[in-house]
């Protein structure tokens, strides 16, 4: 069995008001800000930044959310989180979902973050994300 290395990359919540979350998340929670909020997006380090572990606060629909395999209208499963793969395992992370009929969403490019994503849902419809960083930030 070939394995590969695991980690938590980033946690998405959709909420209804970005701004009055991103100040709870902030002030409250204590979390550092990554990028400042916008209207849809606020960024927030769940870690070290050089460990790259995100929170991030959504409004509105995210990417492959028509393919979830619940009904139009209830699309959004129970959440969106992202494990960081290694670009060596990123493959053979994929094929492994693939092999299991599940269906597998990508690769998405993010030049922002300098990454590659694949996605999938669980049996109970939550977005998982393969996040993989390019080799130059230590992949």
């Amino acid at each position: 069995m070939t394995t590969f290395s695991r980690g938590f990359a980033e946690l998405v919540l959709v909420v209804d008001d970005v701004q009055a979350s991103a100040r709870f998340y902030r002030d409250v929670v204590g979390l550092a800000v990554e990028r400042e909020a916008d209207e849809n997006w606020a960024w927030f380090w769940a870690g070290a930044p050089e460990q790259s572990q995100r929170l991030a606060l959504h409004r509105g629909s995210l990417l492959f959310e028509e393919h979830s395999p619940h009904p139009a209208g209830q699309r959004w499963g129970q959440v969106h989180f992202a494990l960081n793969v290694t670009r060596a395992d990123l493959d053979s992370a994929t094929e492994r979902v693939r092999s299991s009929g599940v269906d597998v969403l990508g690769p998405t490019r993010f030049d922002w973050m300098r990454a590659t994503s694949y996605y999938f849902y669980d049996l109970d419809g939550n977005l998982i994300e393969y996040w993989s960083p390019d080799e130059a930030l230590g992949a």
